[in-house]
């Protein structure tokens, strides 16, 4: 179950790495990084509710300690999304990234203090190989500071550790993760929306809804509902500080992505680290906990 639990960690990561393909292709039609995290939340959340309608109408039930738990999660959830592109607005992609991926560093402190997982120098090292391959692959040379940027940045990292910590503490307490997944996103895109200005999506999408449709529910599906999923599946089993390292994958997959579908130049830096977040998988993957 454990070797299963990882797999669907890598997998995850890819999927999420998929984000630029469709921030790049949406983007042109006038959709804001708000309104395209409002979009991804909504269609995630309705195609999480008719899969439960179809699967089990007792998913829908939870109790109000839980409650609590999910609507920070899904809070937590636009937090991260929302930071972190107003942190690569002002500084620079390479900047948001590293600022970014310093989160496992903040679940592994967390997970060792407040919820009894041991902190080992394998996980030491792999963090750390973790860490300096995420500036490898972010481009070392391109990195640029700007206090806001760099708050914002902080932020994200902040708000996507939160999201690990409260993902699980809701496995703990033993939340079915079908029900987790829908409520965290649907608090998510609820929140966006708030935010957003949404009576301006309508216009946007029915300006060529040909090509805005498809590609705003695969946006929901491929890097919402998906990895998602997965991650909080594996939570079962791994612990949230690990769970988070492995995710890491992520800014490796996006700059694989970008080399072969948008041609963009991939360099001797980034490609060391690249191997170095394979390594940090791997010795993560054999750790004992």
């Amino acid at each position: 179950m454990k070797r299963r639990a990882f797999i669907y960690i890598i997998v995850a990561g890819v999927l999420w790495g998929t984000s630029g393909i469709f921030v790049n292709t949406l983007a042109p039609y006038g959709f804001s990084s708000f309104q395209l995290t409002a979009c991804r939340g909504l269609v995630s959340a309705i195609f999480m509710a008719v899969y439960l309608l179809i699967r089990d109408k007792k998913l829908f039930k939870i109790k109000f300690r839980e409650l609590l738990l999910l609507i920070g999660s899904g809070v937590a959830l636009f937090g991260t999304a929302s930071c972190y592109y107003m942190s690569m607005q002002a500084t620079s992609i390479a900047t948001a990234v590293v600022l970014m991926y310093m989160a496992p560093v903040l679940v592994m402190i967390y997970s060792v203090l407040f919820l009894g997982e041991k902190f080992d120098r394998i996980k030491g090292i792999a963090l750390g190989l973790v860490i300096v391959g995420c500036v490898l692959v972010s481009g070392v040379g391109s990195l640029k500071f700007n206090m806001f940027g760099f708050a914002m940045g902080i932020m994200a990292a902040i708000s996507y550790g939160s999201y690990n910590i409260f993902t699980k503490i809701q496995m703990r307490r033993g939340v079915e993760p079908l029900s987790a997944t829908f409520y965290t996103f649907l608090f998510m895109s609820l929140t966006a929306l708030c935010v957003s200005k949404p009576v301006q999506i309508i216009p946007l999408v029915a300006q060529s809804p040909a090509v805005t449709v498809p590609w705003l529910i695969a946006l929901g599906l491929a890097t919402c509902v998906l990895p998602y999923f997965l991650y909080t599946l594996s939570l079962r089993s791994l612990p949230a500080g690990t769970a988070s390292s492995l995710a890491i994958i992520e800014p490796m997959s996006a700059t694989l992505i970008g080399w072969i579908v948008y041609r963009e130049h991939l360099s001797m830096l980034s490609f060391i680290g690249i191997i170095f977040i394979l390594c940090a998988v791997f010795m993560l993957g054999r750790a004992k906990e």
